[in-house]
């Protein structure tokens, strides 16, 4: 099981929106054999799909909305990719997914540089001292100086970066990228979006047939630029990038397949190998022989043809096997699993054994929810999945009575999987549907369509805010229910919520009942 362990890389890649994150996926899938011919995403239409967004509304726009699992070999290395929706209004699968990885790569687009989604993410992975490289994507486009953006960088995310290589020109002067470690030099070559370009290796920066490769003058501006990262940064040492103490940061083009090979290779060189996770029962190790995962995410509808509705599981500890029962603790019975996958987005092939790091997908017909644990046979509960208080709110109802199975069944699936979190009122039965950003809703909407063949509609509700409600006193919470009874719903876990109206009426609800805690956050 140790060598297993220990040859597994897996990681998430984060970004803003259009930085560039599925192309850098496809890239690195390619660089792995998994794909032959990278697809394009161009005027936020795809004219042939990217590999990895395989929901029919992501081909219509042009965006990610549910992160994909894909593995691939790489010399010697397994590495399990996780590819995150970038658009902010499906920021919460991109933080349970982070819960799932042992590192991860975040994208940088060399225009615009630090945007609000960049700082929000970056957050979370502080949270849990996550390891992050940054991929400063674009450089074949007119964008800003190497030096502003490291600075930027460093301000805005609060993180001490360290180039690993170094951008020769940017835009129409765009030369290549020079490996500082390896004092290698790949030359860009606009045309080789589907092939790998080879390097010039070097035994000095100051060898002259640099000139000679990129003329005079950009060779002795590469030259001070070096001098200076050498002297201004921190030197890469692997211990303080496993601790999240330092950032190494490469540049390059994925979308013609530049710099994306250094990034990998240094990626798998350093990154870490499995980590084990905390459960309320004590830190869980992954060396240990007893099997252990958990569910952090859940998704319907995978393949439209069949309706197969798909539990992704992280597994923490021991070895999975195909066909043997495992304990699932919530609900206190035995399950077995005859078909288990791997995925290669939406290919899946069905595996017999599986090890730490590894995430793969179990067809589920209904037992799982977000932050469920499988063993084999001891009780655990893993910490660290988060759900979020939505920043929007809707009534949901069903347009078509002879409908309303479809329907339930449809909101009941969806919300399971995390795309939108379903509330019920406790005075009338009517039900809530809140979401981080208001794609959600469009995206409710049509899978409830398409998949499920329930039409819906949604009125506005305008709240303030929904707190999850607990109190060391029952006749406290008790209290404040019953006065507050119109303003009270209950999540799919019948915790109580307070929908609050207004900052003023959340504010005014504090001071009266001082026994009862609000939150923003709960836990799967």
């Amino acid at each position: 099981m140790h060598p297993e362990i220990l040859r597994r890389r897996t990681f998430a890649i984060i970004a803003h929106p259009d930085a560039g994150k599925t192309t850098l996926t496809e890239k690195l899938l390619l660089f792995g054999g998994a794909i032959q011919t990278a697809g394009a995403v161009k005027s936020n239409k795809i004219k042939k799909s990217t590999t990895s967004d395989f929901m029919e509304i992501e081909k219509q726009r042009g965006i990610s909305v549910s992160t994909s699992v894909m593995a691939f070999e790489y010399g010697g290395y397994k590495v399990n990719i996780l590819d995150t929706p970038g658009h902010e209004d499906f920021a919460e699968d991109t933080y349970r997914t982070l819960s799932a990885v042992d590192s991860v790569i975040m994208v940088i687009d060399c225009v615009k540089g630090v945007e609000p989604q960049t700082r929000k993410l970056l957050e979370v992975c502080r949270m849990r001292n996550t390891p992050v490289i940054v991929f400063i994507n674009k450089l074949d486009r007119e964008g800003r100086d190497a030096f502003d953006l490291l600075d930027e960088i460093e301000k805005e995310l609060k993180i001490r970066v360290r180039p690993m290589t170094w951008p020769i020109g940017i835009g129409k002067l765009f030369k290549g990228v020079y490996d500082i470690s390896a004092h290698s030099l790949r030359l860009f070559m606009g045309d080789a979006k589907d092939r790998i370009v080879p390097s010039v290796t070097f035994t000095d920066i100051h060898d002259p047939a640099i000139d000679r490769e990129i003329g005079h003058d950009f060779a002795q501006k590469l030259r001070e630029d070096v001098e200076m990262i050498e002297s201004v940064y921190d030197r890469f040492e692997k211990e303080k990038y496993l601790k999240g103490e330092i950032c190494p940061v490469f540049f390059g083009s994925a979308v013609n397949n530049f710099g994306v090979k250094e990034l990998l290779d240094c990626f798998v060189e350093i990154a870490p190998s499995p980590t084990g996770r905390m459960a309320e029962e004590g830190f869980v190790s992954p060396e240990e022989k007893e099997f252990s995962g958990f569910i952090f995410k859940i998704h319907a509808n995978l393949d439209p043809r069949h309706r197969d509705r798909i539990a992704f599981l992280r597994i923490v500890s021991g070895k999975f096997e195909r066909n043997k029962y495992y304990h699932h603790v919530r609900e206190g019975r035995e399950l077995r699993f005859s078909n288990p996958t791997a995925f290669m987005a939406q290919q899946k092939s069905v595996i017999d054994e599986a090890w730490p790091g590894d995430v793969i997908g179990l067809y589920d017909p209904g037992n799982f929810k977000i932050g469920d644990t499988l063993t084999e046979g001891r009780i655990l509960h893993f910490q660290g999945i988060p759900t979020f208080s939505p920043e929007l709110f809707r009534y949901v109802t069903n347009l078509d009575p002879m409908k309303s199975k479809q329907f339930q069944k449809g909101l009941e699936q969806l919300t399971d999987e995390g795309v939108a979190q379903l509330f019920t009122r406790k005075t009338d039965g009517r039900k809530i549907i809140g979401t981080v950003g208001a794609l959600q809703f469009d995206v409710i909407q049509f899978r409830l369509k398409h998949e499920y063949n329930a039409s819906a509609s949604f009125d506005v509700l305008d709240l303030h805010k929904a707190f999850w409600i607990t109190s060391k006193n029952p006749q406290a919470l008790k209290k404040f229910m019953e006065d507050r009874a119109p303003y009270i719903a209950f999540d799919k876990k019948q915790r109580p919520v307070f929908m609050a109206e207004s900052a003023w009426i959340y504010q005014m609800a504090r001071e009266k009942y001082p026994d009862v805690e609000f939150h923003v956050k709960a836990e799967y």
